[in-house]
């Protein structure tokens, strides 16, 4: 029988955090979890703590790193100020259903309800945000917490979970040890889900796959393409989803997300069966809640749905289907990997048709100014390296990466899909840290760029930089697109005078130009590959051009 060992609240948390596989923790150090900061300095070797800039910046990376290892990001932030700028990241983790951990100091058990010193009540406040909020009340309760926190970020449908370290509770000690690693055993479908399934696209005339969600492996990823090319399926994934399914494949019919195209549209509006696989049916998906019976419009006569997902709560919180099979993606896509389904040649010119009409999606028009980026997205869709990661925030810049890029088998995008701004850069930071040897690549505005620019500082001290593509067209392009087609040249807050980006990233150490041209573009990108400490382009377009296929010219007129 092994000697019991003594060790703080702090200590035990962190030996918990190792005994389930946590290399890498992000956070911005603070008073209230000394404690931990003082126990991480023992086992720096075996976990990473990564000292970011701002607290919003950290969650960003831990979200990111957790939608890119399958994993859960771990964060750890102070009390109060602390947690709130950490807020986004969590928010960000819940909508994109990505495992989180963000572990919050508190003011000490004894001073609760006292407004103390940046005092929060963090049930209340993350309650709408994570999936479960807890309080350590004893560093005896420490082994059991962390284990649960674990189970409910993975489990069913993933997302965040938070918990409050009152700062007494990691300074009292304790003999308990910590537990086993969580193993998180996802659902599988019975033999009658997938019968029932099978049956309803073989009588399929128009099917189409809708594919989305958290919590997918690389071998549930393996077993859709499988099942979609046996089959000749066509598929489409949700908003941000796109490194789901292989785009240069022939089954892939597009993205259901913001400023869906028409094509992709016409899809799921004309297909007979959809397969709804680990989809919500959210906002971007149901096309502002007008597809699939969503909203005041009808569905379409004789469209029927089957609707997959790890969390039972989502059937029928917006669209009511046919038939719903609650179970996780990668088990579901296993059950159908060998399937061969019958009369699948009866869709063979439905599939082939929407995959001509999703290619020709990437033709884009010629761009007001002298740098046009719908020349620079066709020339990256050939060099980008197959195994890119690609990051961005939010802001009418994203359309590029996000309806420009193929994404190819293996590789990835890093995007948000709750439309926060600032998550590019952090997200690449991480990326970096995880996959050094890999091209990562964020995709940023330049508005979007300064919510968190000074995470170019995390990149700089971990040496995990990657290229950033700063596209600058010196305004809030999405609220200025609104404005000129709500209230035509009544324009208020989002003109931005920017700063010189080439010499702030000068002075983080990276490599950085200034580009202008299209035929710049190119040249500066292969330095860039070639940099050893990261590269940031400034790409400088112009600021009529409000997206690749709308001009303030032409949205002003919209309004004659």
């Amino acid at each position: 029988m092994e000697t019991p060992v003594e060790r703080t609240g702090g200590r035990l948390l962190v030996d918990c955090l190792l005994a389930q596989g946590v290399d890498t923790a992000f956070g911005v150090p603070g008073e209230s979890y000394l404690a931990i900061l003082d126990a991480l300095y023992d086992v720096s070797d075996r976990l990473r703590f990564v000292a970011c800039r701002q607290e919003g910046g950290a969650a960003y990376m831990a979200e990111a790193y957790g939608k890119l290892t399958g994993r859960p990001g771990v964060c750890f932030v102070t009390r109060g100020p602390g947690a709130t700028n950490a807020s986004i990241g969590v928010h960000t983790a819940r909508q994109d259903s990505t495992p989180m951990l963000l572990f919050v100091g508190q003011v000490g058990l004894e001073h609760r309800g006292l407004e103390a010193f940046q005092e929060i009540e963090y049930r209340s406040f993350f309650d709408d945000l994570a999936k479960w909020v807890v309080e350590v009340e004893s560093a005896d309760e420490m082994p059991a917490i962390v284990d649960r926190a674990f189970t409910v970020a993975c489990s069913d449908r993933p997302g965040p979970v938070v918990v409050s370290l009152p700062e007494d509770v990691l300074q009292a000690t304790t003999t308990v040890a910590p537990g086993p690693p969580v193993e998180v055993v996802e659902r599988a479908p019975s033999g009658s889900d997938v019968a029932a399934l099978c049956a309803a696209l073989a009588v399929a005339e128009r099917p189409v796959l809708l594919v989305g969600g958290g919590g997918w492996t690389d071998a549930g990823r393996a077993d859709l393409r499988s099942f979609a090319e046996r089959n000749d399926l066509p598929v489409v994934v949700t908003f941000r989803r796109h490194d789901l399914f292989d785009n240069t494949a022939d089954r892939y019919v597009g993205e259901a997300g913001v400023a869906m195209p028409a094509v992709v549209r016409q899809t799921l509006v004309e297909a007979d069966v959809v397969v709804v696989l680990n989809a919500r049916f959210g906002e971007m998906a149901t096309d502002a809640y007008t597809l699939f019976g969503a909203g005041p419009l009808q569905r379409p006569d004789g469209q029927a749905i089957v609707h997959v997902h790890a969390s039972d709560a989502e059937f029928g919180k917006v669209v009511d289907a046919d038939r719903t099979v609650h179970a996780g993606p990668n088990e579901t896509a296993a059950a159908l990997a060998g399937v061969d389904l019958e009369g699948r040649s009866r869709w063979a010119s439905w599939r082939a048709d929407r995959r001509g009409a999703f290619l020709d999606t990437l033709d884009c028009p010629p761009q007001l100014g002298d740098l046009d980026m719908g020349e620079v997205m066709a020339w990256l869709r050939d060099r980008l390296p197959g195994d890119v990661i690609v990051t961005n925030g939010a802001g009418n810049f994203s359309v590029w990466p996000n309806k420009f890029l193929l994404y190819g088998e293996r590789a990835r995008l890093l995007a948000s899909q709750n439309g926060t701004m600032g998550y590019g850069l952090p997200a690449a930071v991480a990326a970096k840290l995880v996959e050094p040897e890999r091209t990562v690549v964020c995709f940023a505005g330049d508005g979007d760029l300064q919510m968190n620019l000074q995470e170019l500082g995390t990149g700089l001290q971990e040496d995990a930089r990657p290229i950033v593509l700063v596209v600058d067209n010196s305004t809030y392009g999405t609220i200025r697109m609104h404005q000129e087609l709500r209230h035509p040249g009544r324009v208020v807050g989002t003109d931005l005078v920017n700063p010189d980006f080439v010499a702030i990233a000068g002075a983080y150490g990276m490599h950085a130009e200034r580009v202008v041209t299209t035929a710049d573009f190119a040249p500066a990108f292969e330095r860039a590959m070639a940099s050893l400490t990261g590269a940031l382009l400034h790409l400088v377009v112009a600021t009529d051009q409000l997206t690749p296929r709308l001009t303030v010219e032409q949205a002003r007129r919209t309004d004659d």
